[in-house]
């Protein structure tokens, strides 16, 4: 996978900048340290290259421990601190609609879809019919670490890595015999969640259980001037679990299986709008090795089953009528495939193939006359990449490329009151995604980096065929969509120091034929948009990292990303939508700042005690196209800590918006907000022997 960074990396410690050995994987962090937010950087054997710096893009870690000890009841809270990373809505998934799940990274925004591609183990997370993201899908005690590249990634991934790719690096067993470890935790705002990890090693197999459970009472979103009678609390009730088998990981060819379940429960602000899904994920691989290649093999497919039902809402909030009712059944299969081989001392090359096969049906029905209305298609993309690295003395020079075909066809639309079938339009579409990068480096600790990239996004079965909601905006679908085209450029520098580590890059992204919600008509109370074609968007800007080096067990790390991030081209015919030209891109601020501080108490070589504190500023922003809803700008303060105990229990608490501070979340168009102070306090065991 080309989730890498310049020869010189983020660590704690003073780093000696050298080109990488093929084949094999850096971990570079201070081992004796406690973790923190950015304090390993990591080249792992996912797509691509196996353990080789290919390209000059940066990555940010966070290990499993540092993901427990942030703030946070799910996995898109414990990101926050990573500079970049923005949700579609300032709402993290405890609470928010599903379909407004969506990442931003390099300030290019998002819908319900992400420009950001979420995979784990060479399996792609997001939502197979709408492109969100399902956070709670991988019980947390199942998440060895998580990887944020930053930069297009189409070249191997494909569909959806425009912005880059978030990989959620699974867990497996350990050389113990038996593992367990346990967590418990109560939180305000009527929240309990529990985790439960269990493995066991033999000589010829490894079993991993995990289980994840939480429930919240959660809390009224819409903005207290805007209240009425039908607004309640959005809460969620959420199950994950999964079961794997491994063969040994000393046999030059290794196997596993496993399967994965979520099952989640939700309510959306109001009594009538609730949706839930229930997904089945499995998966199946093999890897081999030799002393100059790696060859491996993944299998996958889900099956999702989703519902949400719709309803409008009075204007003064104090009745509702439930309107639609939406159920979607969904099939995903795919297929990778990859081998890489040393060529010479400083050339290694891989070459890849994947297939991902998607078939769903939406069925809406109105109430009103309790007509379902149907509508059904398949998607295929299909994707062949050669990805290569020379390594002279002082240099790292990568390329690659990939060419996919992006299919929807036989896509259909049937009505419960007639018997005939509409046929849809099928779209077909072929790309090329480039990429090259290069890593110079060069005396005293400094590297300079730089990379060109293409990458697409194909329009999801969601934004094709199925009308969405949130709150009293509407947004209907388009079935003439077509792909969305990126073409980008970075470059920067780092320097290591015996003090500090910094690092600075420029960037550059330009999409053209972007999908966007567009307005078609608006009342004070109502929105309904069309998702459309624009023109073009374009961010640009500066990214700067920094990280102290640990003194007396102390250590911050500061992360500011400046973006501007406009539409460039505007092309719509709605006449209820000005021209949109220069305006800012919805959910974007021009400024986002995160600063982390750790500190570990010690009694000789062992850490009794951590504290961390993550302090956020995000500048504000539109939730519009339009740019008419103003976001504010907000400071965010999150405090955790934890103290061990003894025998492998250990103690814990945090305060997520510590000092409660009302953040807008959304305007559609009433005014929505973010999470308010959430405290929570728990218990962690673990046995190993």
């Amino acid at each position: 996978m080309r989730l890498s960074v310049p020869l010189a990396v983020l660590v704690l410690s003073p780093l000696t900048i050298s080109a990488q050995t093929p084949q094999s994987t850096t971990t570079l962090a201070r081992p004796s340290s406690p973790p923190t937010a950015h304090d390993t950087i990591t080249v792992t054997a996912d797509r691509g290259l196996p353990g080789i710096t290919d390209s000059a893009t940066s990555v940010a870690t966070l290990s499993s421990q540092q993901l427990q000890q942030a703030s946070g009841l799910t996995l898109d809270d414990r990101l926050h601190s990573v500079a970049g990373f923005q949700l579609f809505r300032r709402t993290s998934s405890w609470t928010a609609n599903p379909t407004t799940e969506g990442i931003s990274l390099r300030g290019l925004g998002s819908t319900a879809a992400s420009r950001t591609l979420v995979e784990s183990g060479q399996v792609p997370l997001n939502d197979p019919f709408g492109g969100w993201i399902h956070w709670d899908e991988i019980p947390t005690l199942a998440i060895q670490q998580v990887e944020l590249l930053r930069g297009g990634s189409a070249d191997l991934y494909g569909s959806s890595a425009i912005g880059g790719v978030i990989a959620v690096e699974p867990l497996t067993p350990s050389a113990h015999s038996l593992t367990l470890a346990a967590d418990t935790a109560g939180a305000t705002e009527n929240s309990a969640l529990g985790d439960l990890l269990l493995t066991t090693t033999s000589h010829a197999l490894s079993t991993l259980g995990a289980f994840s459970a939480l429930s919240t009472g959660g809390y009224i979103s819409t903005a207290p001037a805007f209240r009425g009678t039908v607004d309640i609390p959005s809460n969620v009730f959420q199950q994950s679990g999964r079961l794997a088998f491994f063969t040994p990981p000393q046999t030059p060819i290794r196997a596993f299986l496993l399967g994965n379940i979520l099952n989640e429960s939700r309510g959306n602000g109001t009594p009538l709008q609730t949706n839930g899904t229930r997904l089945w994920r499995y998966l199946g691989g093999l890897d081999a090795d030799t002393a100059s290649s790696h060859e491996s093999l993944r299998l996958f497919g889900s099956r999702e089953s989703y519902r949400q039902s719709f309803s409008a809402i009075a204007a003064n909030r104090n009745s509702e009528t439930l309107t639609k009712l939406h159920r979607i059944p969904t099939d995903e299969l795919g297929l990778v495939a990859q081998a890489s081989h040393t060529l010479a001392s400083s050339l290694t090359a891989a070459l890849g193939f994947d297939l991902h096969d998607i078939r769903a049906t939406a069925d809406e029905t109105a109430t009103a006359t309790a007509v379902t209305t149907s509508i059904s298609a398949r998607q295929r993309e299909t994707g062949g990449y050669l990805d290569a690295i020379w390594q002279p003395k002082h240099w790292s020079l990568s390329g690659s490329i990939r060419i996919d075909s992006f299919r929807t066809l036989n896509a259909q639309q049937t009505a419960s009151n007639t018997p005939s079938t509409t046929p849809l339009p099928e779209l077909d579409e072929l790309f090329a995604s480039p990429h090259l990068g290069i890593v110079r480096t060069l005396p005293h600790n400094l590297a300079l980096t730089a990379n060109a990239f293409r990458a697409f996004r194909g329009p999801t079965m969601n934004e094709l065929y199925s009308t969405g909601q949130v709150g009293q905006q509407i947004t209907l679908a388009n079935n003439s969509l077509l792909a969305e085209r990126a073409t980008g450029f970075e470059f920067g520098g780092e320097y290591a120091a015996a003090l500090a580590h910094i690092r600075a890059t420029y960037f550059w992204t330009e999409v053209n034929r972007p999908i966007s919600a567009v307005e078609l008509s608006q009342t004070p109370t109502t929105q309904l948009l069309q998702r459309q074609n624009l023109g073009q968007i374009r961010s640009r800007g500066l990214m700067l990292e920094a990280q102290t080096a640990r003194w007396h067990s102390f250590d911050t790390t500061f992360g500011y990303q400046f973006a501007i991030a406009t539409v460039t081209a505007f092309n719509s015919s709605s006449p209820a939508q000005a021209n949109l030209t220069g305006n800012w891109i919805p959910e974007v601020p021009r400024e986002s700042f995160t600063a982390t501080a750790n500190y570990a108490a010690r009694a000789g070589n062992s850490t009794i005690a951590n504290l961390h504190l993550i302090a956020s500023y995000t500048g504000h922003t539109y939730d519009d196209a339009a740019n008419q809803f103003l976001l504010h700008p907000y400071a965010r303060f999150d405090l955790s800590a934890d103290r061990s105990l003894t025998h492998g229990l250990s103690i814990y608490a945090s305060a997520q918006n510590l000092l409660n501070r009302t953040i807008d979340a959304g305007r559609t168009p009433i005014l929505t907000l973010a999470a308010p102070r959430l405290v929570q306090a728990g218990l962690r065991y673990t046995f190993s022997r």
